[in-house]
Formats: structure tokens, sequence, C-alpha cells
């Protein structure tokens, strides 16, 4: 009884809404009219034609008689008669006015066709109020799941109450499923050209169809799985012709519509089961739901129903390759290269951005008609201001991002060994990955895809080289527990280089046919055609490769870095943007000196590989005379970095065990020299090159070459030919300290030729460097009188002269030098550091005289020691005095201030207590005379710089 009941409030409740129809109609026509008269008004200040006739409208409005002058009906015929004469002089009135409205309509659409467009003004969105919520939009969703729960409940009411059998009762549930979406339909047909748009997205047709799509959806899944009155093969055919019909209503009835059927057709296969699950089948009917989804969303453009098709189809591949154990690779295969051509033939296919005023014209044209929503175009138009963010934000941009996510994941879950397949199916992740970069090459719009092959191929090769190694390498019993575990290195290095020729392929594909038209475009290809085969054939060569001798690898990589060479040369004879073109070439070059590399560290090894690195580098140099490519002197300096790479990787060039102990003439000098003389070479050969950054840069790595061979040199040297990470000496030290002090005044001297900021500002970092090593190494960590380093037999030529006072003489004429070439502060640094070191070296010489070649600080202080100290300081302060009042330092004259200072304070501090007698009394003397002396100097220099101004001045002839 129930059941009757809500379905007779349903038929009178629909009724209802069809009799407000006329309603609605009228009230539509009255709106048109008015919209008419605005328009007519709007036209009447300027005259013309269409002001004319809406006067002529008006006066045909004006005609009727007025309400003072109709006289007054004496009997109800009379009234009759007078009201239905002007109803007709009304209707004709008003038919005129729509007529003069469709006039104007049309004259002014032909101006508008004349006249150059006019900015439209955007009008501001109104705010919803809540009772437009809750009646027009909440109220219908509601409306929507209450039938179909009443459907749901009525079958359970049915069920608990054992009144009808459980044949009539899906027979009802049925048709009641049926009579919903026939009244979506009709509704649809009648009503919805008189809604508004800002409800399409709550049309009661497309709620109703929804309702009725889930009422027959729960009865054939209850005929199969509650009643068992058809089998799992029906039920599947049944309910998957069900979600399809919702996905093709969907068509009528909008977006929503089509999310419902899709979800249906994503649990179909989960509510229809059997005990032989069959792959092919389940993703074959998948396969078939994902096009006819694209299809649907093609046709209204829609953009979040295949994006969620797209994700139901990884969660389908994702669950079956973790719950099948061993699941068949080929169909997983099969429905993502489905998913592949779908995205490049179907939707969004080659679709580009479209303009905002064209989107404009779109929303403009659609407004009105039979589609339920608004295409995502005509509701969101967005300008994308820069050229990279239009390649990165392509329309329609979820539909591809989720489809190469998913085809990268599950390809990479193919090969993971972390699940198990009947048999290794490295064929169908090479197939998916190559249909997904020539889907990234095919189609411009397809970044998203390009971007995510190279990332799919770069993980899936390492997995196959690298993780199936390393299983077997830690577990050996995998290798018999999981045979399809461990790879052949020959399958894993054939499927690298396919997939780095694939790639190579398409970036000359790419850069042939869109350089001009889509020049961010080709530039993206470019480097992916330049980083993804070096790192796929990398990490083939580094795991599986033979690094004495690799005839197949740096086969394969001679070729590809030869046709690198060969695509940027023939880029470079087009007719092209300049900028593009050289991006793009600049990279094809760096790509085919990275293999030029490999195949040298392939086919040959230890110091033949450090050198042929460094000839391959200046070939680059030298061909700037054959071709003036902007990027072939920055492959100079990449040639010097991997020749540093290997050097920081082994310092020995040939290994510890074949390195000679000869100073000089040993596998160091080639090793070390050879690269440094080329790199200096081509330095010289490129100091006109019109790229200032490169010129510096090869400039700087050939003069840290130049002293990094010295420094190994000595090195090698000092330790008897033993390079480890020992302390190194005061002699050591102090001949870096040397090389450092030459090196910044050949700087100093080649800025001075050709003004270059690496040798400014390289020289004087050096200096500062060296600086610091002073006083770090030199006066503490190193210094023989807290080591306790022996300083030799021979005075004079002892530690103390490399170690103080040629350092001191090298600062000093290094501090000369740059008079009037550095800033001031730094020369005087440069000077006080000379001071301190000849400070040092006369203390630590007289001790050396007193105390012998062991100078270590245990031995503490005679007393003539003590006394000579004051002597030498005091002589070096005068000494000093005088070498700045020469060269008017007056660095060094406040170095001698300073050194005079402190032998007043040791006089006073330690000779008073230390010394005794004729000592003492020799201390105080010496002191006071050289103190007056200094004075004296002082005022002659005083006085002579006084007197200065007021001589007399010479006659002009005479100066």
């Amino acid at each position: 009884m129930f059941e009757l009941i809500a379905l007779a409030a349903f038929i009178l409740a629909l009724s209802a809404y069809l009799g407000n129809r006329r309603t609605t109609e009228r009230l539509g026509a009255e709106l048109a009219a008015l919209k008419a008269e605005v328009v007519a008004l709007r036209a009447a200040p300027g005259g013309g034609a269409p002001a004319e006739t809406a006067t002529e409208a008006f006066a045909a409005a004006d005609e009727l008689p007025a309400m003072s002058e109709t006289p007054e009906p004496e009997t109800l015929d009379d009234a009759a008669a007078a009201f239905s004469a002007s109803a007709r002089e009304g209707a004709r009135i008003f038919g005129d006015a729509e007529g003069a409205a469709a006039k104007i309509e049309g004259e002014e659409t032909i101006a508008a066709s004349t006249e150059a467009p006019q900015p439209v003004a955007t009008v501001p969105r109104q705010t919803e109020s809540l009772e437009s919520r809750l009646g027009a939009r909440w109220a219908v969703w509601v409306g929507g799941i209450a039938l179909a729960l009443g459907g749901v409940f009525m079958v359970k009411y049915s069920i608990d109450a054992g009144l009808l059998s459980p044949a009539v009762r899906l027979t009802l549930a049925a048709l009641f499923g049926l009579l919903l979406m026939a009244a979506g339909e009709v509704i649809r047909r009648r009503a919805v050209p008189v809604i508004a748009n800002e409800f399409q997205n709550a049309m009661i047709p497309g709620i109703l169809t929804a309702a009725g799509a889930v009422t027959l959806f729960g009865v054939a899944y209850a005929a199969y799985g509650i009643y068992d009155y058809i089998g799992t093969g029906t039920a599947f055919v049944l309910l998957a012709a069900i979600s399809l019909a919702t996905v093709g209503l969907s068509l009528l009835h909008g977006q929503a519509l089509a999310g419902l059927g899709l979800l249906a057709s994503l649990i179909t296969p989960a509510l229809v089961s059997s005990n032989e699950p069959r792959p092919w089948v389940l993703f074959g009917f998948l396969a078939i739901v994902w096009l006819a989804t694209l299809l649907a969303s093609r046709l209204r453009r829609w953009t979040v129903v295949p994006t969620l098709a797209n994700v139901g189809i990884g969660l389908w591949g994702l669950a079956y390759v973790a719950a099948a154990s061993p699941f068949e690779a080929r169909p997983v295969a099969f429905v993502l290269l489905v998913m592949i051509a779908g995205i490049g033939l179907i939707w969004p296919a080659a679709i580009e951005r479209e303009p905002v005023a064209e989107a404009r014209e779109v929303r403009d044209a659609t407004e009105g008609s039979e589609m339920l929503e608004p295409t995502e175009a005509t509701t969101r138009p967005r300008a994308v201001v820069g050229p990279w963010e239009r390649l990165f934000v392509p329309p329609h941009a979820a539909i591809s991002i989720s489809a190469a996510i998913v085809v990268t994941m599950l390809a990479l879950l193919l090969i993971s060994p972390a699940v198990y397949a009947v048999r290794f199916p490295v064929a169908e992740f090479a197939v998916v990955v190559a249909a997904l970069a020539a889907l990234g090459a095919w189609r411009t719009t397809a970044v998203y895809p390009a971007v995510l092959s190279a990332v799919g191929a770069v993980a899936g090769v390492w997995s196959l080289t690298a993780l199936s190694g390393v299983l077997a390498y830690l577990d050996p019993s995998l290798a018999d527990a999981l045979p399809a575990v461990v790879l052949p290195g020959r399958t894993a290095m054939i499927t690298a280089m396919l997939l780095a020729t694939l790639f190579v392929a398409l970036g000359g594909f790419v850069l042939s046919r869109r350089l001009v038209a889509h020049p961010q475009y080709s530039t993206l290809w470019a480097g992916i055609a330049a980083v993804v085969p070096v790192a796929l054939v990398a990490m083939s060569f580094l795991m599986t490769g033979n690094y004495s001798f690799d005839l197949p690898h740096g086969l394969f990589s001679l070729v590809a870095g030869a046709a690198l060479l060969a695509l940027a040369d023939w880029l470079y004879r087009r007719e092209s943007e300049a900028m593009a073109r050289d991006t793009a070439a600049g990279l094809l070059v760096a790509g085919s000196f990275t293999f030029l590399v490999f195949a040298l560290h392939a086919w040959t090894d230890g110091l033949v590989t450090t050198l042929a690195i460094a000839v391959l580098g200046t070939a680059y140099a030298l061909a700037t005379r054959i071709r003036t490519w902007p990027i072939l002197p920055w492959m100079t300096g990449a040639a010097a970095v991997v020749v540093l790479g290997r050097i920081a990787w082994e310092p020995t060039i040939v290994g510890a065990g074949n390195l000679g102990t000869t100073p000089v003439f040993n596998a160091l000098l080639p090793g070390y020299g050879i690269p440094a003389v080329l790199l200096a070479g081509s330095a010289y050969f490129l100091r006109s090159w019109p790229g200032t950054r490169v010129r510096n840069l090869l400039q700087a790595l050939a003069s840290l070459f130049v002293l990094l061979t010295l420094a190994i040199l000595v090195r090698h040297a000092m330790n008897g030919g033993v390079l480890d990470s020992a302390v190194p000496t005061l002699g050591e030290q102090s001949i870096y300290t040397l090389l450092a002090i030459g090196a910044s005044a050949i700087f100093m001297s080649l800025d001075m030729k050709s003004p270059s900021p690496v040798f400014r500002y390289g020289g004087m970092g050096l200096g500062v460097l060296s600086m610091l090593s002073v006083l770090s190494a030199h006066l503490l960590g190193l210094n023989p009188y807290f080591s306790g380093e022996l300083l030799g037999r021979i005075p004079f030529f002892d530690l103390l002269l490399i170690g103080y006072l040629l350092p001191g003489l090298g600062y000093a004429g290094l501090a000369w030098y740059a008079r009037d070439k550095r800033p001031l502060p730094y020369v005087m640094a440069l000077a006080v550091s000379g001071a301190v070191l000849a400070f040092a070296w006369a203390s630590l010489t007289v001790r050396r005289v007193w105390q012998g070649e062991n100078i270590a600080d245990w031995k503490g202080f005679l007393q003539g020691e003590t006394y000579t100290y004051s002597v030498v300081w005091l002589l070096l302060g005068v000494l000093l005095l005088v070498l700045g009042s020469r060269f008017h330092a007056k660095s060094i004259r406040i170095a001698s201030a300073v050194l005079v200072f402190v032998a007043v304070l040791k006089v006073f501090l330690i000779d008073m207590s230390n010394l005794e007698g004729f000592l003492r009394a020799l201390s105080f003397i010496g002191l006071g005379g050289v103190l007056i002396g200094i004075g004296l100097f002082y005022q002659k220099i005083l006085s002579g710089v006084g007197a200065a101004p007021t001589a007399p001045a010479k006659p002009a002839e005479q100066q």
C-alpha cells in the first residue's frame, strides 16, 4: 500500500510541475518583451533605424485608449465584449513590440558585424542566496537520493512483509527505475530550455535518470547475488550494459551521470566474480568502459570524469598485480596502450588552448541549449601568460597527467622485484614506455607523458640493471626461488640501448617538425634526447659493463654521440629562432660530449682515459674555428671537470701500486701536467672568444690545474712517493705557500696584460688563502718550536729558511709589486704577513743558535738567548723602519712600531726579572739607545715634512 501511495504522490508532483510550465512560458515571453523595450530605449538617443523602429513600437502602444477615456460598461455582456476587444488589441501591440525587438536585434547584429569589436564588460557574479541553495539545489539532490532509496526500500519492504514473490519484486523495482529514467527524459525535453544556467548542476532530469540507473543496477545485482536468477556471465553483461547506458545518457544529462556510470562500471567486476579469474576479460571490459567514458567526455569537453576513469584503471591494475601471483603482464600492458592511444587520438588529443574571447563566444552560443552543464572552456577561461607556463599548463591537463602517472606507475610495477609475473615482462615494460614517449613526441600538449616517459625509462632500466643484481648478491637463493627476478645482464643492456635509441629518434622527430612553431616544446625534447639516453647507457655500463674494455657500450656511445652531434649541426643549418636553436643544439652537443666520454671510459683505462678526455676537451676548443657554436668552449671546461673528477677518485692516476717513487718524472707528471698544458693552450686559443664567462672559466681551470700539478709533484717528492692523507710537514707546507705566492704574482701579471676577473680575484683569493695558511700552519700547527721537528744540520740553510724567510721575502715582494694594482687593505695584509714571517724567522734563528737543531719548547730559555731576542727584535724594528721610509710604505712602518713596542715590553717585563748583572744593564742601555735613535729619526722626518711648505717656490722656468 505504501508503494502505491508513494507512486501516486510522485505522479501528482510531476503533473503539478508540468502544469506550472505554462506559467513559466508566459513569464519567459514577458521577459523577452521587456528585453526588447530596454534595447529600444538604449538605441533611441543615438538616432537611426533602431530608434525609429522602437518609436513605431511605442507609438502603436500609445494607440490604446486611456482608462479615463474608456466608457464604463453598463451590462455584463458589454464588459465581457470590452475585455475581449482589449485583449485582442493588447496581443496585436504585443506582437508589434516583439517584431520591433526582433528587427532591432537583427539590425544591431548587422551593425556589430561591420564595426570593430568592443570590449565586453564583465558582469559581476551575484552571490547565491540561502533560499536559492536550499530550494533550487539541495532539494533536487536530496530528492534524487530519496527516490533512489525509495526504490531500494520498496524492494526491502516487500521482502520483509512477504507480500510478493522475488520475481514480482524485481520486476516492480525495474519498472520503477525505468519510470524514473523516462520521467527524466520527459522533463529534459520540456523543461530544460527555461531553467537558468546556474542550476544546471542540479537539474531534475539528470537526478531522476541517476536514481533510475541506481535502481536498475541494484535489481540486476539482486537477481544475481541474492536470488541466483541469472548466472555470472549474464549478470556481468547486464551490469555492464546498464553502466554503459548510463554513460551514454550522460551526453544528455551531464557529467555527474557519467561519473555515476563510470563508478558502476568500475565496481561491476568486483561484484561479479568467478573462481577462475580471467585478466583479459577484466581489462578488456575496463578498456571498453574507459573508451566509452572518453568518447562522452570528448563530445562534452569534460575533464573530471576521464581523470577519474584513469584513476580507476590504475587502481584495478594495482590490485590485480598485487593480488595475483603470478600475474599476466600482457592484459595490463594492453589496457595501458589503450589509454595512451585514447589520450592521443580521442581526448584531449591535439586540442590547443582556447583564447578567452573564443571561450566567451562558445559560452554565449551555448546558453539556453539542452546541454545540462557548461564546459570548462566556457566557465573558466584562463589566459596563460608565459610560453613555458603555456607549455606546462596544457588544456585539460588533468587528463594527460593522470594517464601518464597511471601508465608510468603500472609499467614500473610490472618489472618490480616485489611482484612475481609468469615471465619477466621486459618487453611489455619497454613497449608501454615507448608508446608513452611516442605520445609525448606526437602531441605538443602531451608534455607530461613526455616527461614521465623519460622518468619511467630511467627508473625502469635502473630496476633492470641494479635492483635484480643487488637482490641476487645479497641473497643468492633468490636466483633459485625467484628466477624471474634475476635478469641476464645482456637483456638489461639491450633494453637500455633500445630505449636510448628511441628517445634520440623521437627527439630528432620533434626538432625537425616543432622547432619553429613550438620552440619551448622542442627545447624540452632536446633535453630529453640528450639526458635520458645518457642516463640509460650509463646505468647499463656501470651495472652490466666490463670496465677494462667494453666493446658494445663503447660502440653504442660513439654512434649515439655522433648522431647527436650531427643533429645539432643540422639544427644550425636550419632557419629558426636563434635562442631556441642555440639552446636545443647546446643540449644535443652536451649529450654528444657525454656519450664520447662514456666511449673513452669503455675502451680505455687509467692514464690513457685521463689524457684522452683532456684531448677531447681540446678538440672541442679547436672546433670553434670550424663551427662558431656557443656551446663548444663550455665542453672544454666540462672535460676539465671530468678530469678533476677522475683525479679526486684516484689521485695517483695509475693506482698506488703502479706509481713509482722517482721525484717529478713519474706518472703524475703526464697525468696532471698534460691536461694542465692542454687546458692552458685552450684558454689561450680562445682568448678572443666573445663569451666572457667561458673565457674566465677556462682561465681559472687552467690556473688551477697548473697549481695542482706543482702541488702534487711536491707532495710526491716530499713523502717518498706516497700520496696519502698524512699531515704535511713544514717543508711541504712551505712549498705550497711559495707556490701560492708565485701564482698570485703570475695572476697579477696576466691581469695587467689581459684584464680578467678570474686573474684579479683568483690571485687575490690565493693570496688570502696563503696568508691564512701562514697563521694556521707556519706559526702554530707546524711551528718547530711546538712540533719539535728538527731543523737540519746546516745553519741558515735549514728548515727555517724555506719555512719562514723565503715566504716572508715572497710576501714582501708581492706587496711591493701589488702597489697601485690591488686594494690598499690587501697590500697592507701582504706586507704585514711578510713582516710577521721575518720576525718568526729571526726569533727562531736566535733559538737555533743557542739551542741547536732541536728548538722544542720543553728545553727552556738561556739568559744569553733571552738577551739576544731583545737585540734582534730592536734591530729588526729599525730595519723595518728604514725600509718603510725608503719605500714610503706606511704598513711596514706600523709593523716596525709594533715590533719595537713588543721589544720594550719584553725588556721591562722579562729581561728585568730574568737577566742579571751585566746583561740586564746592557739590555736597558741598548733599548734606550735604540729608542732615542728612533725618536731622532722621526723628528728629522717630521721636521722635513713641516718645513717643506715654508720653502720659497721656484720660478716656473726652473721647475
